[in-house]
């Protein structure tokens, strides 16, 4: 397999692209170099299969999808009471929303894990260390609430990125963020 980080990076973005637009049914390896613009072939030459470009463009989502070292600065520096708890969610929903075709990719990958059991295996291990990061760096934060709290707001604001991706026009952006804050204050309980 070929080394290039920088081009397995951009194949990666690429694939990501591709599950965005087409599903998972219409992620080849030839799809990925015309989305990469790159000569056929070339993905070949750095997946072993589909199923490996399949699982590291999960993993790649989930890279971009996390804050940079200035916003987790900002969030440490935060208050711990529901209100900034609610802009902190506010921030995330904004964050992942932006990405829409990561967040697209997301959905197509679990769906075609319904049909792959090796798929499915890696997206759970991934998502459950995911949720299980986000109760730790909660329960580390001082914000209100526990752990249950947490694996609420995420279903909840999970459900609430597929609508705006989905079918961004049954809320506005002002009625995303007034769910979002009312999501909160409804599930964390004030301390």
């Amino acid at each position: 397999m070929r080394r290039n980080d920088q081009r397995r990076a951009a194949l990666v973005d690429a694939a990501i692209e591709v599950l965005a637009r087409d599903g998972a049914r219409g992620l080849t390896f030839r799809a990925v170099d015309t989305e990469a613009a790159v000569p056929v072939g070339t993905a070949s030459n750095y997946f072993t299969s589909r199923h490996d470009l399949l699982t590291q463009a999960g993993a790649r989502v989930y890279e971009r999808l996390q804050p940079d070292e200035a916003t987790i600065a900002r969030q440490r520096a935060a208050g711990r009471d529901r209100e900034t708890y609610a802009g902190l969610m506010r921030e995330l929903v904004g964050r992942v929303a932006s990405f829409r075709t990561g967040y697209l990719a997301l959905l197509e990958l679990r769906l075609e894990a319904t049909r792959r059991p090796e798929l499915r295996e890696v997206l759970t291990e991934r998502v459950r260390a995911d949720v299980e990061a986000n109760v730790a760096y909660h329960e580390a934060s001082g914000l209100p609430g526990d752990a249950t709290d947490v694996k609420l707001l995420y279903l909840a604001l999970n459900w609430l990125i597929v609508e705006q991706l989905t079918l961004p026009d049954v809320f506005t952006e002002d009625e995303r963020e007034r769910l979002v804050t009312a999501v909160v204050e409804r599930i964390v309980t004030a301390q």
